[in-house]
């Protein structure tokens, strides 16, 4: 073994050593239920007084779409019975349990995003029914893992964490330019999802796609080597990372805030980004444990970058609060998630060489390549 090579050769899941979800089951009825009961029962009162008012929503809400809630309402009980079955199939362990699982709170999640566009606001009934479903959708890979552990769906699971990299770059390219007189040189991330800021709807939709490629990337990590606690731990912490992203308490725009109008929710939401650099620290830290000399060595740079970056950044942020020039900021704070989105598609790529090292093709499968 030399210098460079200091992990053995990965242990991966097999159809015989792939063990059975227990708690990810448990949480995945208990989500399926309690949306298919909620379902239901809001879709028979939109049904049963289409103008709302058993539910005290006044069809002005819809702007235009529909023109009562029967059509919204009999949508949302096929949701409601979809869910049901998934709940049955998953009691049963049946071979399909996991395809019904994805159908029903896929249905849902599709639900809430057109909802959102419709309504054209959130409201905290949507953090109340949707998170389930995102937490729900995070229960069902292990389904898949049980009924699928070949190295072509670890190796998918694995990409997951390159295009959740790119996507997140991509749509901190795109989603300023829809906001009139943002500069992202002076301007925080957050900024883009503040309460009244223009771009709030978009930034909240198109972030969801990067916590959920990142959630399969850390089912991914945690697949990939049943011997090696490190890289289990890392899995777990990008799960974790990922469930604790779905939702950030938003901030207010900083001329609100500037003149008193801040609230709890800016607390939080300060308390949020600190955990999460936190959690980025300590995906780092486990994830290069076991592997090479040289990405150890990386992922020190990348921590360095991270202190460095974030001082320049702290030390600009009482703008915000006082509502004052922050030059910078935004290119500081941009350097930090850059450095962390770079160092996640490296580790996919150095697992995903091991990944395919560990699975050598057969004799028809070397023909092919």
């Amino acid at each position: 073994m030399n210098a460079r090579t200091t992990i053995p050769e990965l242990k991966l899941y097999t159809p015989t050593n792939v063990m059975e979800p227990k708690w990810q089951r448990i949480v995945l009825l208990v989500v399926l239920g309690y949306e298919a009961a909620g379902a239901l029962l809001g879709s028979i009162f939109l049904i049963a007084a289409p103008d709302g008012r058993l539910m005290d929503m006044p069809v002005e809400l819809m702007h235009g779409v529909f023109h009562d809630f029967l059509i919204p309402g009999f949508i949302l009980f096929g949701l409601g019975i979809l869910n049901t079955i998934a709940f049955a199939t998953v009691v049963i362990k049946a071979p399909s349990d996991w395809l019904m699982s994805c159908l029903a709170l896929g249905g849902l999640l599709i639900w809430f995003i057109v909802e959102i566009i419709i309504l054209q606001e959130l409201h905290w009934l949507h953090l109340m029914w949707g998170l389930p479903v995102l937490i729900g959708s995070v229960m069902i890979i292990p389904l898949i893992i049980l009924r699928h552990p070949t190295a072509k769906i670890r190796k998918a699971l694995l990409v997951c964490g390159i295009l959740s990299s790119l996507w997140y770059i991509g749509i901190n390219i795109f989603v300023p330019l829809m906001y009139d007189g943002y500069n992202a040189l002076s301007l925080t991330v957050s900024e883009l999802s503040a309460i009244k800021a223009p771009t709030r709807i978009l930034w909240t939709l198109l972030v969801l796609p990067y916590s959920l490629l990142f959630m399969l990337f850390g089912w991914g990590v945690l697949y990939t080597s049943i011997d090696n606690r490190s890289l289990r731990i890392t899995g777990v912490l990008i799960i974790f990372f990922s469930i604790f992203n779905f939702y950030w308490p938003p901030m207010h725009r900083r001329e609100v805030i500037a003149l008193g109008g801040g609230t709890l929710t800016d607390t939080l939401h300060i308390a949020w980004a600190m955990t999460t650099l936190l959690l980025m620290v300590l995906i780092m830290g486990f994830g290069a444990a076991p592997l090479e000399k040289r990405f150890r060595f990386y992922t020190m740079l990348s921590w360095v970058v991270f202190i460095a970056f974030g001082i320049l950044s702290w030390l600009q942020s009482p703008g915000i609060e006082k509502n004052q020039p922050t030059p910078l900021i935004g290119v500081w704070e941009r350097i930090n998630i850059a450095a962390f989105m770079l160092w996640v598609m490296v580790l996919a790529m150095i697992l995903l060489g091991r990944n395919k090292r560990a699975n050598p093709p057969s004799g028809r499968e070397r023909l092919r390549i």
